[in-house]
């Protein structure tokens, strides 16, 4: 407990030098946390562009749909399925889709399109559909029209009020064909979203594949990510083997193995940044060893024995790492949360670059509570690490040596 006692006051004994000591791991703390929320931040602001985009974070279809894309792997729409996967844990909005290939056609034009028969007030709540909308009114369950890409009614040269004609093939090889009003013009950041997609109400979709009470997946948001391959499992086991149960990540491999990438470059990022931590704390002990350096001889001199040394400026050592990496820790908190709620922007060519293909140009911060915890651990073992150098200097230390000057 002396030894305590004798290390904290010695701290204050020259407050400069320990202060300067504690805003080294104080800015280290800081540094790391920032760094690790951004990082973890942006990937999970890419994670929900991507789900908000199309896929949701999981898709349930009929076993080999994904294989084989076709209305003939549809499956009926059931309400004790939709209840088993509500019953899975961690499930927030479930969505029922039916998806399908036609030529749109306008008075002389003519383009491919992805038609999605959906429940607009569920799909909005998953994708946000709703604020895609640019021009027009959003569809209920009860319209009859549809709502057109932006991209595509351009390439047809159609706009509100206008007709669209649509010829396709419909469930089992059936002809679908039909004519719609265009209620409203969605913009989509991503070009391949953007100059393909019709939706229409789910009732509309089964009408004009002749697909009546049939769907082609259900699309389920989640409470939090952080469980994802978890509620999968979780829904596979709650419908049975003839489902296959896709993550986001399953669906777009791409854009997985993109922060996969990422996100092991980060960790090289990281390792530079750990190494400058290292190298500044370690700078604040040397200057203080020089500094007292006569101390220690004079100390050493009059008869104190090394071991109760080496404990007093072991303990001190402690003192000032904990000291920095508490006030650190307290101080990047309100921070990260600012700069959640505030991200930084981007602005120029960067930005469009990333609207056009549907991100947001931000960097908000991740506030999960572990990142505080893991990069605070992460410099107070740094700091621990660097406390043997003022022990190793003390065994080796030589008193009339160190006294001179």
């Amino acid at each position: 407990m002396w030894i305590i006692k004798l290390a904290w006051k010695n701290l204050w004994r020259n407050r400069s030098r320990t202060l300067i000591s504690v805003a080294a791991v104080f800015f280290a703390v800081l540094l790391s946390t920032i760094a690790e929320s951004l990082k973890q931040g942006v990937f999970e602001n890419l994670v929900k562009n991507v789900v908000s985009f199309y896929t949701g974070y999981i898709q349930v279809h009929k076993m080999g749909y994904q294989q084989e894309q076709l209305l003939d792997n549809s499956f009926e729409e059931d309400s004790r399925v939709k209840d088993a996967i509500q019953s899975a844990t961690n499930i927030r909005v479930i969505a029922p889709r039916l998806e399908g290939f036609a030529l749109a056609s306008s008075e002389a034009l003519t383009k491919g399109c992805l038609i999605i028969g959906v429940d607009p007030a569920f799909e909005n709540e998953i994708t946000g559909l709703r604020a895609r909308l640019v021009t027009g009114v959003f569809l209920n369950n009860r319209d009859t029209g549809v709502m057109l890409s932006e991209g595509l009614a351009k390439r047809l040269k159609i706009s509100l009020q206008d007709t669209v004609v649509l010829i396709g093939q419909g469930y089992h090889g059936a002809t679908a064909a039909g004519k719609y009003p265009v209620k409203g013009l969605l913009r989509f950041g991503s070009p391949q979203l953007n100059d393909k997609l019709l939706y229409m109400p789910l009732p509309v979709a089964q009408d004009f594949f002749s697909a009546q009470q049939l769907i082609t997946s259900y699309v389920v948001s989640l409470h939090t990510d952080k469980e994802l391959n978890q509620t999968a499992m979780q829904v596979s086991k709650q419908i049975g083997d003839q489902y296959e149960v896709m993550t986001w990540e399953e669906l777009l491999p791409d854009i997985k193995q993109h922060i996969q990438t990422d996100s092991n470059n980060m960790k090289v990022v990281q390792g530079v940044l750990y190494l400058l931590i290292f190298f500044g704390i370690f700078s604040t002990l040397l200057m203080m060893m020089l500094e007292r350096k006569f101390e220690m001889g004079m100390l050493v001199a009059i008869g104190m024995k090394k071991s109760k040394l080496v404990q007093l400026f072991l303990t001190e050592s402690v003192l000032t790492v904990l000291i920095g990496c508490i006030a650190g820790l307290i101080a990047s908190i309100p921070l990260v949360y600012y700069l959640k709620k505030y991200p930084i922007k981007i602005g120029g060519e960067t930005a469009k670059a990333y609207e056009r293909f549907g991100f947001e140009a931000i960097f908000p911060t991740s506030t999960s509570s572990s990142i505080f915890l893991s990069q605070a651990l992460a410099v107070l073992i740094i700091g621990l690490v660097l406390s043997l150098y003022p022990v190793y200097k003390v065994i080796r230390l030589n008193p009339v040596t160190a006294m001179k000057k």
